[in-house]
């Protein structure tokens, strides 16, 4: 048999007799010692006939090999009512154990491939494409402060149970609350933002929500707030 293998090629005497075996198409629980043994010598041979460094770690196996064939040919002295010992058996041993290995370290190998053929990219602060906190119809007010604020009454009603609703079959469109609000300010000049939403259903929570923003959009109302945290309030928008 012709080699064309580097010794290099190899992680070990372990890892070249799984190549000859292999190649050898042999069952590795089922070695035929003699010729595996023939095929690892005449590869190490052919490695020193082309003056290659073969490691010490390959002429140890070399030793291994020729003492496991020589005992294969000697006869068997034990008591016959005892199951034979089999002199390849820790070589087996060392093989299967060598493979698992191997196949795992494989299986990371190919797990590294696809993770290199996927791109990710930092994470950015979202705030980067948003621009300036921007205040509301020349308020004190930002959006995040109005979000923040519609947040906290949120969670206030979860802690109010049971809620007061209030069902009504017709349909509340953001114009409707407009003017609804419109009517509020007219009569109060001011208004607290929470006291805004007297009917606590997610419908109408909701367009009074947008209500709020596309009036305030329009300058059709100002939104104050003295201090952090403060309550916000709906002021008229004067011409």
């Amino acid at each position: 048999m012709e080699y064309a293998l580097n010794i290099e090629s190899f992680q070990g005497p372990l890892d070249l007799l799984l190549h000859l075996i292999k190649e050898s198409k042999m069952d590795i629980f089922d070695l035929r010692i003699e010729e595996i043994t023939n095929q690892y010598l005449d590869y190490i041979n052919k490695m020193e006939e082309m003056n290659l460094n073969v490691a010490s770690s390959y002429l140890v196996m070399s030793a291994e090999l020729l003492e496991i064939k020589s005992k294969m040919l000697l006869p068997n002295h034990q008591n016959e009512e005892e199951e034979p010992l089999d002199p390849r058996e820790d070589l087996v041993n060392r093989l299967i154990e060598y493979q698992k290995y191997k196949d795992l370290t494989q299986e990371f190998k190919n797990l590294e491939f696809e993770r290199q053929m996927i791109y990710t990219k930092i994470p950015e602060n979202i705030k980067d494409y948003v621009s300036e906190n921007q205040v509301i119809n020349g308020g004190e007010v930002t959006l995040d402060d109005l979000i923040s604020a519609f947040e906290k009454f949120l969670e206030r009603q979860k802690l109010k149970q049971p809620l007061s609703t209030k069902v009504t079959s017709k349909e509340i469109t953001v114009e409707y609350r407009r003017r609804s609000i419109k009517k509020i300010l007219s009569k109060k000049q001011r208004v607290n933002f929470m006291e805004l939403f007297d009917v606590i259903n997610r419908e109408y929570v909701v367009v009074t929500f947008l209500a709020v923003l596309e009036m305030a959009k329009a300058k059709e109302l100002i939104l104050k707030q003295e201090n952090n945290f403060d309550d916000i309030i709906c002021e008229v928008a004067h011409e």
